[in-house]
């Protein structure tokens, strides 16, 4: 076997992206990302790495995306100092997004710990902080496209376009066989854009590689093409009908690229009166920023910028300082809110949740994937009493949803790239996904003349022994840090929050307080019964 390969993220879920590569001459990882989802997943943030960071020698970023590059300031921290190899657009939109998160984790650490204090509870501490974020970017190695980089002796990379974000790669690994014999070729799709899209290119990769490990975000998902004009129609309906209700239109969206093609179409739209026009906030310090790397490196073909527009146009406003963000409360009339996070679990888009949601004139937009257990999740399913910062918030708001502005590939998408990287002499590794769309990339990639054995749903710390034509699973794996059931599905956190809403809403129909009361007695009574140690129900 020339090298072992180990599933420490996105194994059964999507984020938290961590694959780590052990051969002769040392190890490296392949990105090192934030796990995003339930609390029980978002724990495993704070845990001990799976690995030693002192025994990692390199990094290898397949793009900024924090699923994929979040915890590398905490790898720092921890011990690691080697170099991280990623694209240049990568590493310029890495020194405004991994600063930005640390700041982030520190608000939000600032936060819990004043209710903490309350509660009597521990003080707890941040994963990592800003300065942090600032420190790790000394570490980072700018790559060109196509270029064959020696990371150690016997390991070298390739990083190829995979036309997601601005500079997303997939990576191309060679690692020399043993005794001189011929390498093993390993390929990480990182995530694969959509193609055909005008602000991104298609996504690209090597063909004759021996095992690949790929992403199944959309696995089981079918959307067809969406050209630019159909997603303009689209974005544009929704817009009337935001502005119809009488209030703003508040959109999470993802800091980086979501964000920008979202500003440049509603720049469009309303500058050629195909939508309302009004000023639209952009309240993200972190987008701000990375719209500036847009800027510099968001060229199209024909030598001018695709996101230009965003330098220009009069409608567009940003919201940077804390303060600057409050002012837009005091805006009246229609208008539209872009905010960060595309999830709603973090930064302001919870302070405008809490402040719009009871409103019922009021529009939230989704326009991006929500893992499982995300505060977006469960507004998408139509959950209508939520918990933000620990307070309860009834959704009165129109919630809506658009899947025109998908950065990923779709399940027929997925299955051609793969296919174009044929002949595969080893196995298709599934990540990034949940298992519904795990499962269902596999059963495609069967139907398409994959071999059911060589087509392998990864799961969290799993590891493999790998040679050029097989992959054996290693008999000496640690245990995994969770179940499986644990790492994709709503935790004990979902639960309490789900039944809550469910107990408001019982006690909001009751006809009577007496009524109410003997609810909440029974209640209490089947809780006072299941801690009496034999189950019997109490007299």
């Amino acid at each position: 076997m020339t090298a072992v390969l180990k599933f420490h993220g996105a194994a059964g879920c999507v984020t938290g992206a961590c694959a780590l590569l052990e051969v002769k001459g040392g190890r490296v990882l392949v990105d090192c990302g934030l796990f995003q989802g339930s609390k029980t997943l978002k724990e495993l943030n704070y845990g001990a790495f799976p690995f030693h960071a002192r025994d990692i020698d390199a990094v290898l970023l397949t793009h900024a995306h924090i699923d994929h590059s979040g915890l590398l300031p905490k790898l720092m921290r921890a011990g690691f100092d080697g170099p991280i190899y990623a694209t240049a657009g990568t590493r310029d939109l890495c020194a405004v997004m991994l600063p930005d998160a640390g700041g982030i984790q520190e608000m939000e650490v600032e936060f819990l710990n004043r209710r903490n204090q309350r509660r009597g509870l521990p003080e707890v501490e941040p994963i990592y902080t800003a300065r942090d974020g600032r420190e790790v970017m000394a570490q980072f190695r700018a790559v060109q496209l196509g270029d064959l980089v020696e990371i150690l002796p016997d390991l070298r990379a390739r990083w190829w376009d995979a036309g997601h974000i601005l500079g997303s790669a997939s990576i191309e690994v060679k690692v020399d066989g043993a005794d001189g014999g011929a390498p093993t070729r390993i390929l990480f799709s990182g995530d694969l854009g959509p193609g055909g899209r005008d602000l991104a290119h298609d996504p690209d990769g090597p063909g004759g590689v021996d095992h690949v490990v790929m992403e199944s975000t959309y696995g089981d998902v079918e959307r067809g093409v969406v050209s630019t004009e159909d997603r303009r129609q689209v974005l544009a309906m929704e817009l009337a009908l935001a502005h119809a209700a009488g209030g703003p239109l508040l959109i999470p969206a993802f800091a980086v690229e979501r964000t920008q093609e979202l500003l440049v179409d509603l720049i469009d739209l309303m500058e050629k009166t195909e939508a309302p026009p009004g000023p639209i906030f952009l309240d993200s310090p972190l987008a701000i920023r990375a719209t500036d790397v847009f800027l510099r490196h968001g060229h199209d073909g024909a030598g001018g910028n695709a996101f230009g527009s965003l330098r220009e146009s009069r409608l567009l406003r940003f919201t940077e300082s804390a303060s600057e963000s409050r002012e837009i409360e005091r805006v009246r009339g229609w208008h539209v809110i872009v905010a960060a996070s595309g999830m709603c679990d973090a930064g302001r888009i919870r302070h405008h949740l809490k402040r719009l949601l009871w409103r019922p004139e009021a529009t939230l937009l989704l326009v991006g994937y929500q893992a499982v257990g995300t505060l977006g999740s469960l507004l998408r399913e139509g959950r209508r009493d939520v918990r933000i910062q620990g307070e309860a918030v009834r959704v009165r708001a129109a919630v809506r949803e658009i899947d025109v502005y998908s950065g990923h590939a779709d399940a027929p998408g997925l299955v051609r790239w793969v296919q174009a990287r044929k002949p595969i002499g080893g196995k298709v590794f599934l990540v990034h996904g949940e298992p519904p769309n795990l499962q269902g990339l596999s059963r495609r990639l069967v139907s398409e003349g994959f071999s059911r054995q060589s087509v392998m749903v990864a799961e969290l710390d799993q590891a493999y022994r790998l040679s050029a034509t097989h992959a054996e699973p290693d008999k000496d794996e640690a245990a995994p840090r969770l179940a499986r059931t644990a790492v994709s599905r709503l935790d004990w956190h979902n639960a309490r929050s789900a039944f809550l809403s469910a107990l408001n809403e019982k006690l909001s129909a009751a006809d009577s307080d007496a009524e109410r009361q003997r609810i909440l007695e029974t209640l209490q009574e089947g809780l006072l019964s299941g801690s009496s140690g034999g189950g019997a129900k109490s007299e």
